[in-house]
C-alpha cells in the first residue's frame, strides 16, 4: 500500500513494528551522519595523509551504524543491504587506517569502486525489496554511483579535494536517508494487541 513517494510500507505487520520501535534511533543516526558528512565537506583539503586517515574513522564510523541499526531492526526488510553496507565501510576505514601513505591516487581510484559497489548494493535492494523507504535508499544508491562516475573522469587532478568532498556528499545524502526512514517509520501505526 502506498502512502506518498517515496513511502511504501509492506504488508507485513512484524516489519512495520520493528521498524517503527527504533525509529528515534534511525532519525538519529541520520543527524549524525547528516553531520560528519558536513564536517568532510567543509575541511577537504587537509593533507593526504590527515584526509584518508579522517575518511578511515568516518568509516569506521558509518560501519558501525550501519551494523548496529542491522541489528536495531532485524524485522525490517532491509537489514541485509545495511549489513551488508556496514561490512563495507568497516573494510573501507580499516584499510584507511592501516596504510595512509599508499598515496591520494591509489585511494581515489579505491573511493570510486566503492562508491560504486554500495551504489548499486542500495539500488539493487532497494528496487528489488522495496522495504519501507526504498525510494530513499534507490536516491542514496544513485548518488554513490554519480560520485564514483565523476571520480574517475576528474582523476587525477582533483585527488586532493576530492576526497573529503565526495565522502561529505555521500554521508549527507545516507543521513538524509535514515533520517526520512526514521520519521517514516514514527507515523507507523502500532501493531494491534
Amino acid at each position: 500500500m502506498a502512502a506518498g513517494f517515496p513511502y511504501f510500507h509492506s504488508d507485513v505487520s512484524v516489519e512495520s513494528e520493528a521498524i517503527r520501535r527504533c525509529w528515534g534511533w534511525l532519525f538519529v543516526w541520520g543527524i549524525l551522519l547528516l553531520v560528519a558528512g558536513t564536517a568532510a565537506v567543509l575541511f577537504p583539503v587537509l593533507g593526504t595523509v590527515f584526509a584518508i586517515e579522517l575518511l578511515g574513522f568516518l568509516f569506521l564510523l558509518a560501519a558501525g551504524g550501519h551494523l548496529v541499526a542491522a541489528f536495531q531492526a532485524r524485522g525490517w526488510g532491509g537489514v541485509l543491504i545495511t549489513l551488508l553496507c556496514g561490512i563495507m565501510y568497516l573494510f573501507s576505514g580499516i584499510v584507511l587506517l592501516e596504510r595512509p601513505l599508499l598515496g591520494a591516487a591509489a585511494f581515489v581510484l579505491f573511493l570510486a569502486m566503492m562508491f560504486f559497489a554500495v551504489g548499486v548494493a542500495r539500488m539493487t535492494a532497494a528496487i528489488v525489496h522495496r522495504f519501507t523507504g526504498w525510494g530513499w535508499a534507490a536516491l542514496s544508491g544513485f548518488v554513490s554511483i554519480l560520485l564514483a562516475v565523476m571520480i574517475w573522469r576528474g582523476f587525477p587532478d582533483t585527488a586532493l579535494w576530492l576526497i573529503g568532498t565526495f565522502v561529505g556528499i555521500d554521508l549527507i545524502f545516507a543521513g538524509w536517508s535514515w533520517i526520512m526512514l526514521g520519521l517514516a517509520a514514527r507515523q507507523l501505526p502500532t501493531a494491534p494487541a
